[in-house]
């Protein structure tokens, strides 16, 4: 049996509690079984993302893959539908699929990703064209950003009156607006919806492929506001917030062919949801204490700076 890398295991069991420890009891099987149903050998290290295991496998000697078995979860149900559309233009090919086990069969890329790339343009360049590549005619039964947009505007409202905060009212007022003006009329267009560095990785067939989507379909500038939301902790080093924040806008709804406006509202959208959100829930990388009320802090700034120019 393959051994579980005990730091995912631990955040399993701390995010999913009980029907994360039983999960997890039955993972090795599952992963034994896949192995052997789909006629693959492990190949490597067992890694891990946040909310699945990921086996370097070989398969027919010449075929080097990684199976891919994540924590049952709404968030995760699409994921190989968006692979299966974009058939490997500007994505990971999908070879097989367990929607079941909510298992996937994956062509193997490098373990580097674009957040370890040093020159921030760049970055964002390469996360602007991905995102324009992604943006194709969405298939049916995929779910529609659009549809989430009353619950957008409930939570927003929710978390304004029930959260302690420093958010003056016109940053309140321009989030709804963008769930109220885009949020409810956005294309037919898949899109990654979770677009940031990490989830590009280095590639032998392309340089860069994109990994982890959740599927949506809606607004591609919908996924600038994901990217500059992940380049928090670098723009935080930068001297001028202002300058460093406008040109990821700059540059991302160039690369991506994107009009400017829309990117920079739903950026501005994103930051006051994270900022709700850190209050409600913590981040990943902060639950508790000053580092938490730091990120928060910034989260609320930058929500402030974006409205200037909503």
């Amino acid at each position: 049996m393959i051994a579980m890398p005990e730091e995912f295991a631990q955040s399993t069991v701390d995010r999913e509690g009980k029907a994360g420890t039983a999960w997890l009891a039955e993972l090795p099987g599952i992963v034994e079984e896949l192995l052997g149903r789909w006629g693959c050998v492990p190949d490597g290290e067992v890694m891990h993302g946040g909310v699945g295991v990921i086996v370097p496998v070989r398969r027919r000697a010449e075929e080097s893959a990684v199976l891919k078995v994540s924590f049952p979860h709404p968030g995760n149900v699409h994921e190989p539908d968006a692979f299966v559309a974009w058939g490997g233009c500007g994505a990971v090919l999908l070879r097989e699929r367990d929607d079941k086990r909510f298992a996937m069969l994956l062509e193997r890329v490098q373990p580097s990703t674009l957040a370890e790339v040093e020159d921030g343009d760049e970055v964002v360049t390469v996360a602007g064209r991905l995102n324009r590549r992604l943006a194709i005619p969405a298939p049916p039964g995929l779910p529609r950003l659009r549809e989430q947009a009353d619950a957008w505007e409930e939570q927003l409202c929710k978390d304004a009156e029930e959260l302690p905060h420093a958010l003056p009212r016109q940053v309140l007022a321009a989030a709804v607006a963008t769930v109220r003006e885009l949020g409810r009329a956005q294309p037919d267009t898949l899109i990654h919806g979770d677009l940031h560095a990490r989830n590009i990785l280095r590639a032998g067939r392309e340089p860069w492929l994109a990994v982890d989507p959740k599927g949506y379909v809606g607004d591609p500038a919908y996924d600038g506001g994901t990217l500059l939301k992940s380049r928090a902790l670098t723009l935080l080093e930068a001297d001028d917030l202002r300058k460093a924040v406008h040109r990821v806008l700059d540059v991302f709804a160039e690369a991506a062919e994107l009009d400017r406006e829309r990117v920079e509202r739903w950026a501005q959208f994103h930051a006051v949801q994270a900022a709700f959100w850190g209050r409600r829930h913590g981040f990943r990388i902060a639950r508790s204490g000053p580092r938490l009320d730091w990120l928060t802090e910034f989260a609320d700034r930058l929500a402030e700076l974006l409205t200037e120019r909503s």
